[in-house]
């Protein structure tokens, strides 16, 4: 019978505590991993968005924008409670049993409130720092034009408060293998090396 999550924190359960990662981890992961999906829900019916973000450390808040209108503006301001996911795939893991084939993965979940930046230098600070992430060495006001007051009315900035969050890593060399079975051929292991 499956567990019961009802009432339970999201954070509450590992299925495979030893993969489990520390705070310490999680931030270093969300400062280098590029991409995360941020999953809204109104009137029970969930929507997903990938997005470039930027862990603030200073706030403790992923930070992300948007066009000025659109689903994730509007979802958020109708149900600002949010999840938040980033991950890192590696190599394919073949197995010689079925339910034990698996990859390499690193990833984070994050739970807690959106909001939307109203405060117009909070939004250029967390702008500045979004693209930071991405482009360290170019600097506003040297390398680019700053951001405008134009260009701020034209996009929403997004701060997730966190509330939860969890890591894992799984970056094992091979999946596990069954002796109930023959062996996988090692030019199996040597393809999906080359190939994920």
């Amino acid at each position: 019978m499956p567990r019961e999550y009802i009432g339970q924190n999201p954070t509450a359960f590992q299925r495979r505590p030893h993969l489990t990662k520390d705070d310490a981890w999680i931030r270093g992961f969300l400062r280098t991993v590029k991409v995360g999906r941020v999953a809204t829900t109104v009137d029970g019916q969930p929507f997903i968005n990938t997005s470039i973000f930027w862990y603030d450390e200073a706030g403790h808040q992923i930070v992300f924008h948007s066009n000025l209108a659109g689903r994730i503006r509007s979802n958020i301001e109708y149900n600002p409670r949010v999840a938040f996911a980033a991950d890192e795939l590696g190599q394919m893991l073949p197995s010689n049993v079925a339910l034990e084939f698996s990859l390499q993965y690193r990833s984070v979940n994050v739970f807690g409130t959106a909001r939307v930046v109203t405060d117009r230098e909070e939004a250029k600070r967390l702008l500045y720092g979004l693209i930071s992430k991405y482009f360290p060495t170019l600097k506003p006001g040297q390398e680019y034009r700053e951001v405008t007051d134009k260009e701020l009315r034209a996009t929403s900035v997004y701060a997730i408060k966190i509330e939860e969050w969890s890591g894992k890593e799984n970056w094992d060399e091979q999946a596990e293998q069954s002796d109930e079975w023959k062996p996988l051929d090692e030019k199996w292991f040597e393809y999906y090396r080359k190939n994920s």
